[in-house]
């Protein structure tokens, strides 16, 4: 079984990756961390520094982990679902921040959307 861990690079991605580590070396399972994105000024996306931070981190678990970082005009959403389909996920984990009503409104929410699409249990963490 696979956790999979949807990060972007703002604390409540790191919340998440704290979490998916957590879990998974609880459980002794399998961990990867998805960065994904369509491109362009996609905030979201990891820079290399950050990148080779995040896959030291895993190489020095107990457990197999890898990182995965997409870029390839799909949406973070299609990304996270291929991978749903591809792994056997056991859980997925997402990391929420709090956006006020009108944000919500004229951004969407991809938490929501994961929520709603996904077949697997999803785990949302908050950063503290």
């Amino acid at each position: 079984m696979t956790i999979l861990v949807a990060y972007v690079d703002r604390p409540e991605g790191q919340a998440a990756l704290d979490k998916g580590i957590e879990i998974a070396t609880r459980r002794n399972e399998h961990l990867v961390v998805v960065n994904a994105g369509a491109g362009g000024k996609d905030e979201s996306l990891i820079d290399g520094y950050e990148g080779e931070r995040i896959a030291e981190r895993l190489s020095a678990l107990p457990i197999e982990a890898e990182l995965k970082q997409f870029v390839r005009g799909k949406s973070t959403i299609e990304e996270i679902m291929e991978l749903v389909d591809q792994l056997q996920v056991s859980v997925l984990i997402i990391g929420l921040r709090k956006r006020s009503p009108v944000g919500k409104l004229i951004m969407g929410s991809m938490a929501q959307e994961i929520l709603l699409n996904v077949p697997c249990p999803v785990l949302a963490v908050k950063a503290n």
